[in-house]
């Protein structure tokens, strides 16, 4: 004998879907914050790694002009020449300034 419930049967039904809908949506509202914590340090740890990758090439520029100074004659001569304007002995250098930004031409002044 089978018992004809009516609407009671598809109400049950629908009342245990919408209970299993609402335990996935606890289920993913809970974790949501973990989810976007895990993107930030993700994120992060892309940063740390581009700044670290840029003061190692920093680091081997600086160990490349470290090696050039300590071994080769010719930079040290350079860089006296550049950077403390040395000369040699009977050598005529002409050096050329730039022009003060800061001051801004008199080209149509009638003074």
């Amino acid at each position: 004998m089978k018992v004809d419930l009516g609407i009671w049967n598809k109400l049950t039904w629908a009342v245990i879907f919408l209970g299993f809908l609402a335990g996935i949506a606890l289920v993913a509202g809970s974790y949501l914050p973990l989810i976007n914590q895990n993107e930030r340090m993700r994120r992060k740890i892309d940063d740390l790694s581009s700044l670290i990758q840029k003061e190692e090439d920093t680091a081997k520029n600086l160990r490349a002009s470290i090696d050039a100074v300590q071994s080769d004659p010719r930079t040290v001569e350079r860089m006296a020449r550049e950077i403390l304007l040395y000369d040699k002995p009977g050598e005529t250098v002409i050096r050329y300034s730039e022009p003060d930004s800061n001051s801004a031409p008199d080209a149509g002044s009638n003074r």
